[in-house]
């Protein structure tokens, strides 16, 4: 059990577990999911962690299939600018490995924005903590379980 799994048990929040079999070679965790789990990638969000220009690190979750728009992200933070942050650190400050980053039960909670278009969805699918390893839960939940809030962060390249 993942300390995503755990924190969801523990709140007594809704869920389901999605499993599926990772591939190493896989270029893109989140298209893998959308993939192997058949679930429009619409469906499925990615969670990155952004370093802001204050030195704190904070975290979006966005559609897979989109990129993440780091000025309409340090405005929702409240910041000048933002910046991915190095591999390291995510994995560091989140205490989960890239490509299985969950925005639930890290480490330390970060300031965390959720993109907008997820309210457009019944159910979201984010990563439960390893690779290979989906829940789904309502946005709603997310939100309230990571204390975050909706924003327009994302853009369809």
């Amino acid at each position: 059990m993942t300390p995503a799994i755990h924190t969801l048990k523990k709140t007594k929040t809704p869920f389901t577990i999605h499993q599926y079999k990772h591939d190493p070679l896989s270029l893109s965790y989140g298209e893998e999911a959308a993939v192997r789990l058949e679930v429009p990638p619409e469906r499925v969000y990615k969670t990155l962690v952004v370093q802001l220009n204050d030195g704190s690190f904070a975290v979006a979750i966005l559609p897979v299939l989109h990129q993440l728009d780091l000025k309409q992200f340090a405005k929702a933070t409240g910041v000048k600018k933002a910046a991915m942050a190095d591999k390291n650190d995510a994995e560091r400050t989140t205490g989960y490995v890239l490509g299985g980053i969950s925005p639930i039960g890290q480490k330390k909670q970060l300031k965390t924005i959720i993109d907008s278009s997820a309210q457009s969805n019944n159910t979201i699918f984010v990563s439960a903590g390893r690779r290979g390893l989906d829940i789904e839960l309502d946005s709603e939940d997310l939100q309230t379980i990571v204390n975050g809030r909706f924003f327009q962060i994302s853009r369809k390249d």
